[in-house]
């Protein structure tokens, strides 16, 4: 389990930032890229291994093939 501690959130334009101390992205298994979700009003951070958008090329060539690469939303 990862340890709890309570930190600051830090205004960055329209966004916040919290910092993470090394120690708990060690226990946690955290590199270098993090998924985020919303499970019960909560924000849950995992850690992602591979690369973001791995994949994509194959599947945008899969769905070209298949002709499922059209506008949904029309101005």
């Amino acid at each position: 389990m990862c340890e709890k501690m309570r930190t600051n959130l830090v205004s960055i334009g329209n966004a916040k930032e919290i910092k993470i101390p090394p120690v708990i992205l060690r226990q946690c298994n955290i590199e270098d890229h993090v998924e985020l979700d919303v499970e019960d009003n909560r924000i849950v951070i995992k850690p992602v291994k591979g690369k973001p958008r791995e994949g994509w090329n194959k599947a945008f060539k899969l769905m070209h093939m298949r002709k499922e690469d059209i506008i949904l939303i029309v101005d």
